[in-house]
């Protein structure tokens, strides 16, 4: 059992959506990418997905991705390190933007 999965907070394990113009084009192909927590595994973003969007997931893929150097007038800075999930779905659509129906 891992620290993500005693906490059952799934909110802890997806963090953010990843709004860029490629998670763009991959959503018309049922694929949206999340920012996750880096100790997550991808049975535990499958899980929390499903449970907090109501959908069917397909597939999960991860990406480590590390953080770039900067610099800065003190010196190097550095962003941070940053894990991604890219999860297929095989039934449903997610609501990233949280549009509504109304008509303005």
């Amino acid at each position: 059992m891992s620290a993500i999965e005693a906490s059952k907070n799934h909110r802890d394990i997806v963090l953010k959506p990843v709004v860029t113009e490629k998670s763009s084009v991959l959503m018309d192909h049922g694929k949206y990418t999340f920012e996750v927590d880096p100790r997550a595994t991808k049975t535990e973003i499958k899980i929390a997905i499903e449970q907090i969007f109501g959908v069917k997931v397909g597939a999960v893929a991860t990406q480590n991705r590390k953080g770039k150097a900067y610099r800065t007038r003190d010196g190097i800075g550095r962003r941070k390190d940053v894990k991604r999930a890219i999860v297929t779905l095989r039934e449903g659509t997610i609501d990233i933007f949280g549009e509504q129906a109304s008509a303005r």
